[in-house]
């Protein structure tokens, strides 16, 4: 007879294997993913894949548009990550500290998170000032240390993690990588992350990371604007208003971290 304690090895690898193909498709982001991209990347079979996502499909996990045959989000997994908000979700821990900036500083706010070896732009507030720079929006994907929030959070984890990361986006990047390491040192010294218009030219940036109690890295805040609108005296300011409100943020999610380490 079979010990009800055992653990049900094959079941058990099932649902491992749907939940990574579940995580895959919520990486999508909007354009979403085809099956041979989740097989490829999830090393299955895709009769296995389409299998295992028709059984996602079938709990609404999962969706399949008609036209494009590409697989999103489904609504049960959106109705799931409004529950789990409030315990989990940074943007809505962030979102008070967000709009306080915006209406301080007249420039656009943005809360970035890391994804592996890219970030993604969770949100972006706009301010009053009416010249807008528009080289990060809400959904963008970034490659590590891409952006002054990007920046910020490479600067945040231990120097080798940083710097293999850094390596292992070095081909996205081509010749902006020298400089991104220039960065990388400059942000570990200073304490935040200064984007100098690297990615579009007279559109600057400044990023400090959000830090769980561990001190790993979060997400990060950060404030885009102008080249004129970013002079020295005004980058202090715009610093020291950045980890105010970074440091508020990391105190509520100090508050969840008990939770979190629950076994």
């Amino acid at each position: 007879m079979r010990d009800a304690a055992a653990p049900d090895t094959g079941g058990t690898r099932a649902v491992a294997r749907a939940l990574s193909l579940l995580s895959l498709v919520g990486r999508g982001a909007a354009q979403g993913l085809g099956l041979a991209e989740l097989a490829a990347a999830t090393h299955l079979p895709p009769p296995t894949a389409r299998r295992l996502l028709l059984a996602l499909a079938s709990a609404r996990m999962v969706e399949q548009d008609r036209a494009t045959r590409r697989y999103h989000l489904g609504p049960e997994a959106y109705l799931l990550a409004r529950f789990a908000e409030e315990r989990h979700g940074i943007l809505h821990h962030a979102r008070d500290s967000m709009l306080r900036l915006a209406r301080d500083t007249g420039d656009t706010v943005l809360l970035t998170v890391p994804q592996g070896d890219h970030t993604l732009c969770l949100e972006r507030i706009e301010g009053d000032f009416p010249v807008r720079t528009h080289a990060l929006m809400k959904g963008d994907r970034k490659p590590a240390g891409v952006g002054a929030g990007a920046m910020a959070i490479l600067a945040a984890l231990p120097a080798p993690e940083a710097e293999a990361l850094l390596a292992q986006v070095g081909p996205l990047v081509g010749d902006l990588a020298p400089a991104l390491a220039e960065d990388l040192a400059a942000a570990r010294a200073a304490g935040h992350a200064l984007n100098p218009g690297r990615i579009v030219a007279g559109s600057w940036g400044l990023g400090v990371a959000i830090l769980w109690p561990d001190g790993r890295p979060a997400g990060a805040l950060s404030v885009a604007a102008i080249e004129n609108r970013m002079g020295f005296i005004r980058q202090a300011e715009l610093v020291a208003a950045l980890q105010r409100e970074a440091h508020l943020i990391g105190q509520r999610l100090a508050a969840l971290e008990p939770q979190r380490n629950l076994s």
